[in-house]
């Protein structure tokens, strides 16, 4: 909720059945012509039209979504945030993110919910430990907080978590990174819509692209289901749907596209006050604010554009959170949900221009997407706005797959695939 808004304002729209709060945002219909039109009304995009019109002062923008604001990946994930990744590149990427997240509900006068409870990765080989002390190294040396738990740390700070030295994966050590943490998924997208709409940025719900316009080899506009809208220069944020699209205007992406699923338990009371990764079983969880076990696993390994989940994946990650904790065992499951996720062969983003000028991508990002959105969408700001990259965008540019540079962050991401 906005801070301009009182305690008693609150109480009294509650009363009168919330009937008189103002739009949040405008609902215009598309003009024929813009600067630049961001194609995707998730977190990215919306974080990049805000940036254009706030950073590069460019307020003649487009944000066009076919469905509805923040309806796509941006509200189906379990809202995690970190920097913990080894490789310097990933690291000022995602820690960029991170910096803009710890300021963003100042910046847009929105509540986003940042709660940097921190983030664990418990590791229980001697392969995994290893691995583990490494990062924390990487993360030190690219200034980043880390710190290496052991067993005893570990046993203190969660003890629910299974000690039985029967156990399959006993907690031996683990990364643990304290300004990671969660932030409300919606919260974020409704917080940037409000603030780049009022710069004047255009968010058109319910206007799909269905291709682009190019003249002289160039991108020079979009085509919707509301009309042709010209600009001069397009962005594209549409996450697993980025190759479909991309493939409209002549090119393949080296992405693929996977369903990966969440669930949610019946609330209880506090009692996980950090986000865990257990490296043993892929799951991952935190607690929310109103008590529910928000956890999710690996990916359903189908190729898949459905925005659900298949059975037997949800047995491998429930099993994996019973494996974390016995005692969740009596939990009820209250819902499930999917979102498509893109990957890409090194498991790092695809941020720079497309082959064809005037063309722009923000694609990639796998299941690190809402946690990379402020910087996302500055970046990609930043690419529209100048034509050139941001020094922390450049390892990231689709050429890396011609010359090797290859950024390999499948471990630091965190899930099995």
């Amino acid at each position: 909720m906005s801070a301009r808004y009182s305690a008693l304002t609150i109480v009294r729209e509650g009363l009168r059945g919330h009937r008189g709060w103002p739009q949040a945002w405008r609902k215009p219909k598309p003009q024929r012509t813009y600067d630049f039109v961001v194609v995707g009304g998730g977190g990215h995009g919306l974080a990049t039209a805000y940036y254009l019109a706030k950073t590069h002062g460019r307020r003649r923008v487009a944000v066009i979504e076919k469905g509805w604001i923040g309806g796509g990946n941006t509200g189906r994930n379990t809202t995690v945030v970190r920097s913990n990744y080894f490789y310097p590149e990933s690291v000022a990427l995602y820690d960029l993110a991170l910096r803009l997240y710890e300021g963003l509900s100042s910046e847009l006068n929105f509540n986003v919910m940042l709660s940097q409870r921190g983030i664990l990765n418990v590791a229980h080989t001697p392969a995994q430990l290893e691995i583990a002390a490494r990062l924390v190294n990487a993360m030190q040396i690219n200034g980043v907080d880390a710190e290496f738990w052991g067993p005893d740390e570990i046993r203190k700070r969660l003890p629910l978590m299974t000690q039985s030295l029967n156990s399959r994966f006993l907690p031996n050590g683990g990364v643990w990174h304290p300004r990671g943490g969660t932030a409300r998924h919606d919260a974020v997208a409704w917080g940037y819509a409000r603030a780049a709409d009022g710069l004047g940025v255009d968010i058109v719900e319910a206007c799909e692209a269905i291709g682009f316009v190019i003249e002289n080899a160039a991108c020079v506009g979009v085509e919707t289901t509301l009309g042709e809208i010209r600009a001069e220069a397009v962005g594209v944020a549409v996450a697993g749907h980025s190759s479909q699209l991309m493939a409209k205007a002549g090119v393949k992406l080296p992405i693929h596209s996977y369903a990966l699923q969440a669930m949610v338990s019946e609330p209880l009371k506090p009692c996980l006050d950090i986000v865990l990764l257990h490296l043993g079983t892929g799951t991952y969880a935190s607690q929310s604010d109103k008590g529910e076990i928000v956890f999710g696993g690996g990916l359903d390994r189908v190729p898949s554009y459905g925005q659900r989940g298949n059975p037997p994946m949800q047995e491998i990650v429930v099993s994996g959170l019973t494996e974390m904790f016995p005692a969740f065992g009596q939990l009820k499951l209250m819902r499930q949900w999917g979102g498509i996720v893109d990957f890409v062969p090194d498991s790092s983003p695809i941020i720079g221009p497309a082959p064809v000028p005037g063309l722009f991508l923000n694609c990639g990002w796998g299941t690190g997407g809402f946690k990379a959105i402020p910087a996302g969408g500055t970046l990609l700001a930043h690419l529209m706005a100048t034509g050139a990259h941001h020094p922390i965008s450049r390892p990231f540019d689709l050429d890396r797959f011609e010359t090797g540079r290859l950024i390999d962050e499948a471990a630091g991401s965190g899930i099995a695939h």
